[in-house]
């Protein structure tokens, strides 16, 4: 089953939400600026999951990806773009390129999802991409992160979760305390006990929200809000909804959100 499975769709299956991302970034972006968000620009966009779903979702709707990966951008071509109907796949477009060299024409969103921008390991780099970014939108734009912490994203620890014909295992594999640099992987695992070892690998920097929040005020953001996932008052979980916050629980392991307003 390993040597038949495609990496990049027990990803999708595994790691995204892009319909969960679509309705909170639609929301929160017609909150905070009274209209909806037509343009979206998807950076790191990988099989341009979320253009798809941008476009698909609105017929007024255009996407750009941008993703310096030509295999991953093929397999996004080949089997995400190619699902869409005729009209949205025409509001699609996908570049290959450095996200920090790319030029576009300004939008109202731009998407940096999935912890990316985690692989830039200084603050000038960092700082630089997020000042291209902010150039990039138009007036009243926004950009959205995401990002996870919590005191077990420090350890060296492996995660297993089950699916539906598979098990998906995130695994921390080092964590320098000195550079804040991780080696992380991804690993899939199939009934027939065939394995997909290493399907996904990463060094990273671990930012944290206070690092990556100055980092965004120094780029020239005018206001960068931390939204928060609220807890469920019957089990104490995570309920889904993500709420401007100023403060967090010290959980173990968190995911949230940032967003940054030109």
């Amino acid at each position: 089953m390993a040597e038949k499975a495609d990496r990049h769709a027990l990803y999708e299956q595994s790691v995204q939400s892009v319909d969960v991302e679509y309705k909170f970034v639609s929301k929160t972006f017609r909150k905070l600026r009274g209209r909806r968000p037509r343009h979206m620009r998807e950076d790191f966009c990988g099989t341009a999951g979320m253009c798809c779903e941008w476009v698909r979702r609105n017929s007024k709707n255009t996407a750009v990806g941008v993703d310096i990966d030509p295999e991953v951008l093929a397999w996004g071509h080949e089997n995400n773009l190619s699902a869409l109907q005729p009209d949205a796949r025409l509001r699609v477009r996908l570049l290959q390129a450095d996200v920090c060299e790319v030029k576009t024409k300004p939008v109202d969103v731009v998407l940096a999802m999935n912890f990316s921008y985690q692989l830039f390991m200084t603050r000038e780099k960092l700082a630089g991409y997020l000042s291209r970014v902010r150039e990039s939108l138009v007036k009243d734009g926004i950009l959205f992160l995401d990002a996870f912490g919590g005191y077990d994203a420090y350890r060296e620890i492996k995660e297993k979760t089950r699916h539906k014909g598979f098990s998906y295992t995130w695994e921390q594999e080092t964590y320098n305390p000195i550079n804040g640099q991780m080696r992380c992987h991804i690993h899939f695992d199939f009934p027939d006990g065939s394995k997909l070892k290493k399907a996904f690998s990463y060094v990273w920097r671990m930012w944290t929200l206070p690092e990556l929040r100055e980092l965004l005020e120094e780029a020239g953001f005018s206001r960068v809000t931390v939204y928060w996932e609220e807890s469920d008052p019957d089990t104490g979980e995570g309920s889904g909804v993500y709420s401007p916050a100023t403060r967090g629980s010290a959980d173990p392991g968190w995911v949230c959100f940032l967003v940054a307003e030109r």
